[in-house]
């Protein structure tokens, strides 16, 4: 009896057991014939040529967020390429060909159970990779079941039918469905004309402005950035054209955008000043050739790092070549900004040209401004310098409601310090006198120039659209120990360096009903000294000596044209402050001018 209840026992216990086996068997079985489900990612890509052309045999890489290399394939018969089982991450892709450019793309990111679509395009000057879009890979987390389910269902349904569907039974392939990203985009352009009363705005200044200003910017392919800015008129030889061209390439590689920018400068002078005005006199075109890089890093969330440098070349009576490197760190503060710069070699008047980002085309006025930096040449006993200078700088900004306060210390040392000569004779300083390649002034070598001074900010916001500046510092000047000249190297001497206080008040607003924008300053100081260029470059609100207006009025454009003018009129120095008057021993009188007084206007055209 206890035999046969053990045998019905069993029996009772077999029967599940089997039922359990069974159904795990054809559970492992529909997921084999189904297929495993992918947690891991895929990028797949398509490479082509300008024309469209898919690339077979190009050689795809891919590295991880280390830049350490996992895998390499080529390209089949149709361009198409694909990276299987990827872990979800943050990858590298790099392609290359025979006679293209090399492609990169950073930061491709590879979600579970997803396939990333790449759109390569290679060229012989600008190849670029495009993330098309994000898709379900096969065999994936979300089988066609579930996405039937969520088709049917009336919440989703308004939604889902606008996604594309990419390379679905009966679809195209991605080489016809998806629209292709245009090569140039976001083309923007500013012109300027512009005129003045003799060319005498930038004598004092080493700003350039011969009377025609362009600027051209566009997007290649989205990351890249090319941007073209010129300089066209005449200098000061009439009949001699003069001009100056800029080109800018930058690329957005993981938050920093390097440029490489690349200036070419040709100008002619007026014959030689010291030397009469004999035709054998002249002196040689002056051409310069300049080569820069620059970059800004974000080093913290707080903390911004500028940087770059420039290889300089000028061909004038002999060659000069130079390096000026620059660096700025500016760090945010509770209410304001601390920032350190130092510049070595050429100025740099782009870092505090004030130019807000918030100003349409603020990228290409900059561009205009670092072009008109003319390298100040001088001669000295018939050799031609270079003015270079080192400066160092700090600065604290602060806001507190509508009020903002800026206190900034810099040192100066420059070489080759120039002075400009108001009326230079034929028989003053002989081999000593640079024409300037803007008026009828002249250019002189003052030899080393150490100062420092320091200059305190205060701004008020009276409303939006007005404000009002006040700032007390201290210039960096040359003061000439006696009124009496006997020669140049007499001139190098009596003039020694110091320091003088000024005040300056500057007014900045914008008249709602009409749209015009004005700066109106007024700087006092002791002008019974010479004012060399100045180098220092954070302060934005800096003014020049007396009275100083700026005016820019926009002009209404008829229907339907494609850009928008603009006029503007800029008065410098209208009280002629600032000549400082010295006498050579036979009566002959010398002025040295800070900053001559000048009217200047023009039209801008921004497309």
């Amino acid at each position: 009896m206890s035999g046969a209840r053990q045998l019905m026992a069993s029996r009772f216990w077999i029967a599940p057991a089997t039922a359990v086996a069974a159904v795990a068997m054809l559970g492992v079985s529909s997921l084999q014939a189904g297929g495993p489900i992918r947690f891991a990612g895929e990028v797949s890509g398509l490479v082509m040529d300008p024309a469209g052309k898919p690339q077979a045999g190009a050689l795809v890489t891919l590295f991880n967020r280390q830049d350490r290399l996992l895998q390499r394939v080529a390209t089949d018969f149709s361009g198409s390429f694909s990276f299987d089982d990827l872990l979800p991450d943050v990858y590298s892709v790099q392609v290359s060909f025979a006679s293209f450019m090399p492609a990169m793309k950073d930061r491709v990111q590879v979600k579970p159970g997803m396939r990333s679509l790449l759109e390569i395009n290679l060229s012989k000057v600008f190849s670029s990779i495009q993330l098309v879009t994000t898709i379900p890979a096969p065999n994936g987390l979300m089988n066609d079941s579930w996405k039937w389910t969520l088709r049917t269902d009336s919440s989703l349904r308004p939604i889902l039918r606008f996604l594309p569907e990419i390379n679905a039974p009966g679809k195209p392939s991605l080489a016809s469905d998806t629209p292709r990203t245009a090569i140039f985009s976001s083309p923007r352009a500013v012109v300027k004309i512009s005129a003045s009363d003799g060319m005498h705005t930038q004598a004092a200044t080493g700003e350039a402005d011969l009377g025609t200003q362009f600027a051209f910017a566009t997007s290649v392919h989205g990351d890249n950035h090319l941007k073209v800015s010129g300089n066209v008129g005449y200098g000061a030889t009439a009949g001699s054209p003069a001009a100056a061209i800029r080109t800018t390439y930058s690329r957005d590689l993981m938050g920093a955008t390097p440029a490489l920018s690349v200036t070419m400068r040709q100008m002619a002078l007026a014959p030689r000043m010291g030397a009469g005005n004999s035709p054998d006199t002249s002196l040689p075109m002056l051409r310069t050739i300049s080569v820069s890089l620059g970059d800004k890093t974000h080093v913290t969330d707080a903390m911004t790092v500028e940087y770059g440098f420039g290889l300089d070349m000028v061909s004038f009576v002999e060659k000069l070549r130079y390096f000026s490197p620059y660096a700025r760190l500016t760090h945010e503060i509770p209410h304001g900004t601390a920032d350190i710069t130092w510049t070595s070699g050429n100025a740099r008047p782009e870092l505090g040209s004030g130019i807000s980002n918030a100003e349409t085309n603020a990228d290409l006025h900059r561009d205009l401004t670092s072009l008109a930096a003319m390298p100040r040449v001088s001669l000295k006993q018939g050799r031609a310098h270079i003015q270079r200078g080192d400066d160092y700088e700090v600065g604290v900004t602060e806001r507190f409601g509508s009020r903002e306060y800026r206190f900034a210390a810099y040192r100066e040392s420059i070489s080759n310090t120039t002075l400009t000569i108001a009326n230079p004779d034929g028989n003053f300083f002989q081999g000593d006198l640079m024409p300037d390649m803007f008026s009828r002034s002249a250019l002189f070598n003052a030899g080393r120039f150490d100062t420092y001074g320091y200059l305190a900010t205060v701004t008020q916001d009276v409303s939006q659209d007005f404000k009002v500046s006040a700032s007390f510092g201290s210039n960096g000047v040359m003061i000439p120990t006696r009124n009496i000249l006997r020669s140049a190297e007499d001139l190098r001497k009596v003039m020694q360096a110091g320091n003088r206080p000024a005040v300056t008040f500057r007014a900045a607003g914008t008249i709602k009903q009409s749209g015009t924008k004005f700066v109106a300053s007024y700087q006092w100081t002791n002008y019974q000294s010479a004012l060399p260029l100045p180098q220092f470059t954070t302060q934005s609100t800096r003014s020049g000596p007396g009275l100083n207006i700026m005016v820019r009025q926009p002009i209404p454009s008829p229907p339907g044209v494609p850009w928008k003018v603009e006029a503007t009129a800029e008065l410098r120095n209208m009280l002629a402050q600032g000549y400082l008057g010295l006498t050579m021993t036979d009566g002959r009188p010398l002025l040295l001018v800070n900053t001559p007084r000048s009217v200047r206007g023009g039209l801008a055209f921004v497309f």
